[in-house]
Order: C-alpha cells, then structure tokens, then sequence
C-alpha cells in the first residue's frame, strides 16, 4: 500500500480523545458525544427557540456540520473565504435525558460554532459567544424537563461572510457534548498539570486543581473534601497515588495544588511521545462526587537567546508547519481520523511541529499532537482591536473589507485567551502561546515612521500613512494580553507572529514576548540577533525556499521554521476561479506535491529520492522549493526537459530506457536540487540514489498511455460497530498497463450500499466548483480522494466507483 496511508498503530492513535470518553462513561461523570439528529435550517427563522416552533420541515443533520461548504461557489462572496456562502442557520435538537442524569447539574458543552452563536434551552437564553474557535459550556439543569422532552435551539450568524483571510465555515462545526455531574464537581478545564522538576531518577508533578460547589453546601457551612490522585502509565499501571484536603465554602470555588513524585519518568519526546493518565476523584463525606480523567506528559521545555530550543534538554530544531483547519471537500467539520492521516503524511516529510494558525483548533486535533509527537505552536488572535484587510474579488485585488473578530476584542479577547489557554495547558505538545499573528503587517492597520526608511517587504500601501493608528498601541495590548496568558499558565513561553518587524522593534511589542516570531523576515536575523541579544528569535511564518531554512540550519539561536503552509486550504484565493491556496506541501485531498519531496530531502535522514519533470522554457529553473517537478513523462518526442531531483542520498544517477544519463553529487548541486537535461523519448525514467557507492533509494516514471482503469484502495477494510469510523478511498487512474495516468482529468461516481455514507470527495484543486455533497467529481493529476464514514449498523458496504469509459473497481468494507 502507498506510503501515504502510512502505517498506524491504532492503539495510539486518538488515545486521549478516546480513552477520556469512553472511561468517563463508567466514572461519576457523565459525558455523552451529542452530535447526532439535529434539525437544520439555513436562513432567518422567527421564533425557532421556542418549543413549540415546528421544524418537521428543517433537515436533519449529524454534528460536525458546516454548510458554508454546501455551496454552491459564488463570485458573489469573498476570495477570502474561498467564494462560499455564509448567512444565518439555525440548529434545534429533542432529547431525552439519559437515565441517571436527572439528579446531577447539566451542561452541553460546544467545542466550537461558527459564529455569534446563541443558545437556548426549552425557550431559555443560555448566552452568546461571538468567537467561532472558543468552545465553551452552558448550564441547562435549572430549565430542564427531567422526565420528558427537551428543545434545545442553537442560532449561528455569520452574515459577515467576508470576516476572514480564510476559510473559518459556518454552523456547529465541533464536536457537542452532554455533560453531567454531580453539585461538589471539578470545574471547567479545573485541573493543572505541569513538570517542573524532571531527572531520569525522579520527576515532579505538581498538579491543582480548582472545586466548584452549586449550592450543595450552605453559604454558612465548610465542609471538607478530598481529592484523590492516580497516575497511571502507558499500560495503565498505577505509577503513583495521592490525597489531600480541601475546604469548600457555600457556592464558592476553591483550589488546591499539590505534588507527585514519580520515579523513573519516562518523557514525552518527539520519538517516543509517552503518555500517562491522570485520574483526579473527589469524595465529600466519602462518597465520590467527581472525577476527571486526562493524558498528560513529562517533558521540560527551554528557550535560550544563542543556542535556540530544547526538549528534555536536547537541542532540536523545530520544523513546522502552519495549519487551517479545513480539509477541502469537508470544510471544517472534519473528522479526527482525516487529521490523523494528514500528521503522518506531515511527520514523513520531516514535519515535528505545527502551528495552530491562526486560532485554537478541534480538541481532537491536540490530543492526536499529542499522541504521534507534535509540537504546537498555539495561537489565539489574527487582529486584536481593528480590522484587517479581508480580499473580496482576488487577494491584494481591490477594495478589502474589514470586518471581523476585532468588532468584539475589546469584551471578549481577555476571556477567550483565558479560555485557550485553560483548556490546551495540560497537553504535552504545546509548547508556545502566540497573542496573534501579524498584527503589526505594516499599514494593515498600523503604521508608524520608519516605514519611510529602511527594507519592508511586506507592507500595505507607500511609507508611513499618518491617518493611519499608532504602531505603539500593539505594545501596550501585547503587555496586557501576555499577562493574562500567564494568569492561566507560566510554564510556556509566551510569542506572537511578527510581519513588520522593523516597525514593531520601534515599538514595546517584541519587549513583552518572550520568544518573538519573525515572519517572512529572516534577513533580519543577524542584525537584529546582534542589536537585541537578549531577544530569542525563530521563524514563525517562513516561504518554502531553501534560503529560508539555511540560517535555522547553520545558526543556533534560530531555533525554527513553520512553513506557511503544511497543506493547501480554502479561501485567501486569487481573483475567480481561484477558491483556495495552493502553498502547501500536500494538498487539500492529503496528495503529496513535488515540494513535500523538496521538504523532506532536507528535513529527514533516511535515504529518500524523487524526480519530476517539467519543459525547458526561460523560467524553468525557477524552483520556488521544488514545485517545479511533477512525476510525469509524456512529451513530444525530442523535447528538451528538464528533470529535477530531490534527495538527501550522496550521489544520483539517473537512466532513461537503462541507459545511464550520467552521475550528479548533492554536493555540487545549486539549492539541492540535482537537475538533467533530457531530451526526451517514451518510456521509462529511474533516478537511483547512492550512499557511499551504494544504492539506497530509487524512483521511477513511465510514459502513460490513454486512461484504462480505477485503481483504488482504501485505509480501512472494516469498521468497528461501537463508534463512527471513516475510510479514505484513495482513486487512481491508470493506462492498460497500471501506470499512473497524470494528465487524467476524468468525472469518478461513487455508490455505496450499505451502512455507510459519503461525506465527499477531495481531488486538491483550487478551481474547481464542483459540488462537494454531488456523488461525482472530477479528478487531478489522475486522482482523487473520498471520504467515507460508517453509520454504525451492521452489514456489509460496497462502494462502487466508476467511470465513462473506465474499467470500474468495488470496494468493500466490513461493518
């Protein structure tokens, strides 16, 4: 099988995420995944919160849901947001409480609603949360039918379609959960875990842990708890337990912290990213009104000025990648198991951090970092008190709108950084706070006189522009929300993604970090490593070309790179019929481009080699990072070609039809790439590499003849019946011969019998307006991937994929 279903060790996979739910259904705490059979309706609907409002027309729909990605593509919308429709929608959904739940307080708890999102309970106000990224909770218990029929009614605004510079979809598009427990009860994100102290021989766990108690305790009355402890390593074998005491007062919150020495650590690292379980009980008069379970790490983590980062005391070079959250055809209500493939596609390439850009994430999506051994680069913020520039007809094409998060920064930036903050502090991988990403893009909104002198890259409109605001404003807020970071948590650096560097060093802004990302901007290194030596720099947002990983690479207190991007993503288009960007290393389908091969020739060190090809013409050897080298050769006979290769082997020889073009040495090529110029004949294309005289790798291309064939393969051949699974079926096009079709443009229809259903099909290209819940779509460079989920009933499924003309191929699955 392809090495991108590269191979995954289930029992890893998701741990947290899955270990969390499923024990927490045995545990005091009930918590129920709520996402299935709600009703859905697009548009303004009157009244819709209250009971007795009839929906018996709305769709029903299964939670993540985005309707944005529905369609249809417009040019009427924003380049921005990839042309796609947003609005108002409402969702409503009738339940019944589980058995059990009716003595204990609820809550449902959204992971996040795209956006402005109001709630209502049996026609009650819960509340509204402007931010679409944050999740947060609602009490329901007082407003409740305990023994019949509840409504509750969800109300989603994104009338301001044109509110981003990318893709954010519209609607519930996170997971819902159904939370009940007990009135003495751990509070939201209410436990700490960090690791001060760590030595092979002994580590420190200092833990705290903060106590709500609703009314279950007179105001006038203390009463004593205990928290109970258990640390439980990968086996679930109890490493260590503790207790201690802890005095409730009448309707207030309490904390307490206290430590575990464990013996024997074993460390979270990015080879061996061990995890243990935390299990935090609380008894009050001996009985156990509370628990929480967690996956947590041992690691240490450090910054340093002139020697760059370290893990565990080892000094690693970051290579990341910054990440949106859509997938294409899914839009961002994206399953887990999607973000798993494309991590280990990622992590082939060299990849070991991502940066959350440029907003917290899916829960999910940490827990998996967490797993497979992910730094995380977590980031709250793209504009913080005024408006960016959003690209309405083309990107930098125009007259950009400005609407936005920072419509509501002032009430709401404090709390929902807290709220990032709390809820990601426990997870190993991450590593960084950032407090927003390029707030400093010169003129966009913020000016300042120095961008009449000096070299500014980036930068919107001519030199300094009086009328627009201050550039020492960014400094005083920076001050500000970096506090509040560090009211949640002082065991990570604080950072912020820089795109005006040489406006913000006039600034307080770079002086109330503590690590300080630079985007774009590595030319600056030396000066500005010189002139601030105190100051740690790495690079937060960086190009694909060679030139911007050589100072990381060569020079120690440049301790990263996040290439911008990992995968190609919706929105922050060019003019129409553009509706996505195409900077990835993979793309929105999880196919590897020439620039993932370019990438990993100098991020890993197992031998690895790949060619592509391309027509000799004027501009040819710009190789912007390798992108210009796709795996085909079919030509005109006599053509001049040029073959690009990309390898970390020593030596590559490269034969056409066996005969030997001749040996090139990595050493001697220019920016890496080992190049031939062939003219060109049918047939086969081997490029072999060599360590030491010795072949360690090869790659080979073929001259395709006319479109034969379906071949397709799927990641899954079963599903598990106690929860929804997804399978990637991945659909190539072949000649007679099985040799990849590259030019193959061909329309693919996919029906499926039985329990299962096609969420959509991803063939990465950024024109296509196809529709994305259609059963046909077309395919590119001959592929094309469709995603199907599991409906949990047993039987067997039977996905049949054809094409006019092509010979067809059956998938089955067992359920």
């Amino acid at each position: 099988m392809p090495s991108i279903f590269y191979c995954r060790q289930i029992g890893l996979l998701l741990l947290a995420f899955f270990i969390y739910c499923n024990v927490y259904t045995q545990q005091v705490r009930q918590l129920i995944l709520f996402n299935d059979n709600w009703k859905f309706y697009k548009g303004e609907a009157t009244g819709a919160e209250k009971p007795l409002f009839d929906d018996k027309d709305w769709r029903t729909v299964n939670l993540p849901h985005d309707w944005s990605i529905e369609g249809p593509f417009d040019e009427q919308w924003a380049s921005a947001t990839a042309y796609l429709p947003a609005g108002v929608g409402w969702y409503r959904k009738t339940f019944v409480l589980p058995k059990g739940m009716a003595s204990k307080n609820i809550y449902i708890y959204f992971d996040g609603v795209y956006k402005n999102s109001e709630v209502w309970i049996n026609g009650n106000y819960l509340g509204k949360r402007p931010n679409g990224f944050i999740p947060f909770r609602y009490e329901l218990s007082k407003y409740l039918n305990k023994t019949g029929k509840n409504i509750i009614a969800v109300r989603a605004d994104h009338t301001e379609f044109a509110d981003s510079r990318w893709y954010t979809g519209s609607g519930i598009y996170r997971n819902v959960y159904l939370i009940a427990s007990n009135a003495v009860s751990i509070d939201l994100w209410g436990v700490s875990f960090s690791t001060p102290v760590i030595t092979d021989e002994k580590a420190t766990a200092r833990i705290t842990t903060t106590l709500t108690n609703h009314g279950a305790i007179a105001a006038s009355t203390n009463k004593t708890a205990t928290i109970q402890y258990r640390l439980m390593d990968s086996q679930q074998n109890q490493v260590v337990q503790k207790e201690q005491s802890i005095t409730l007062n009448g309707n207030e919150s309490t904390s307490a912290t206290t430590e575990l020495q464990v013996n024997k650590p074993v460390r979270w690292s990015l080879q061996h990213p061990a995890l243990y379980t935390l299990i935090t009980t609380v008894y009050v008069d001996g009985k156990k009104t509370d628990d929480d379970i967690q996956q947590v790490g041992f690691r240490q983590i450090r910054f340093d000025a002139n020697k760059g980062f370290f893990l565990n005391e080892e000094n690693i070079k970051i290579k990341g990648v910054c990440i949106h959250d859509d997938a294409g055809a899914l839009g961002v209500a994206v399953p887990a198991a999607v973000w798993e493939r494309r991590l280990s596609i990622l992590k082939e390439a060299g990849c070991n951090s991502v940066r959350m850009s440029h907003n917290p994430h899916a829960d999910y999506l940490y827990n998996l970092c967490d797993s497979l051994g992910f730094l995380v680069m977590d980031e709250a913020f793209d504009e913080w008190e005024l408006g960016k520039n959003k690209w309405i007809k083309g990107w930098n094409v125009g007259k950009p709108g400005q609407d936005g998060y920072h419509e509501y920064f002032k009430q709401w930036a404090d709390r929902d950084l807290k709220d990032m903050v709390l809820r990601n502090r426990n997870h190993p991988s991450v590593i960084l706070w950032s407090i927003g990403n390029e707030i400093d893009y010169p003129n966009d909104p913020y000016t300042h006189e120095v961008l009449n002198t000096g070299n500014n890259p980036q930068i919107y409109g001519k030199g300094y522009l009086p009328d627009h605001p201050p550039a020492s404003r960014m400094g005083e807020i920076a001050k500000h929300l970096v506090q509040v970071v560090k009211e949640a948590d002082t065991t990570r650096p604080v950072t912020a993604a820089l795109a005006g560097v040489v406006m913000s060093n006039e600034t307080a802004f770079p002086d109330a970090l503590d690590v300080v990302g630079y985007n774009y901007q590595e030319f600056r290194y030396p000066e500005d490593h010189k002139k601030y030596p105190a100051r740690i720099i790495y690079g937060s947002e960086n190009g694909m070309n060679l030139n911007a990983w050589t100072p990381v690479a060569a020079d120690d207190y440049i301790s990263a790179q996040y290439l911008w991007t990992g995968i190609d993503y919706l929105g922050e288009a060019r003019q129409w019929p553009f509706r996505s960007s195409e900077a990835g290393l993979i793309d929105m389908a999880g196919f590897k481009k020439p620039a993932f091969y370019f990438r990993q020739s100098i991020w890993t060190d197992s031998p690895m080699i790949y060619m592509g090809t391309s027509p000799l013409t004027k501009n040819a050897n710009n190789r912007r990072g390798g992108r210009n080298a796709a795996p085909v050769w079919n030509y005109t006979q006599g053509d001049s070609i040029q073959v690009n290769c990309f390898t970390n082997c020593e030596e590559a020889v490269l034969f056409l039809n066996g005969q030997s073009l001749g040996k090139m040495s990595l050493a001697d090529a220019k920016e890496k790439i080992i190049s031939w110029l062939v003219p060109y004949q049918e047939g086969e294309l081997v490029v072999k590499g060599y360590n030491k005289g010795k072949e360690v790798s090869h790659y080979t291309i073929k001259t395709a003849s006319d479109s034969y064939a379906i071949n397709a393969f799927t990641d899954k051949i079963s599903f598990s019946k106690d929860k929804k699974q997804l399978a990637h079926i991945e659909i190539n096009i072949v000649d007679k011969n099985g040799t990849p079709v590259y030019n193959a443009e061909n329309e693919i229809t996919i029906t499926i019998n039985g329990p299962a259903t096609l969420l959509g099909m991803e063939s990465g290209s950024s024109v296509s307006h196809e529709d994305y819940k259609s059963n046909k779509h077309k395919t590119l460079h001959g592929k094309l991937l469709a995603f199907v989920q599991s409906n949990q009933q047993p039987g067997t499924i039977i996905i049949k994929i054809t094409s006019p003309g092509l010979k067809e191929q059956t998938i089955t699955i067992k359920n």
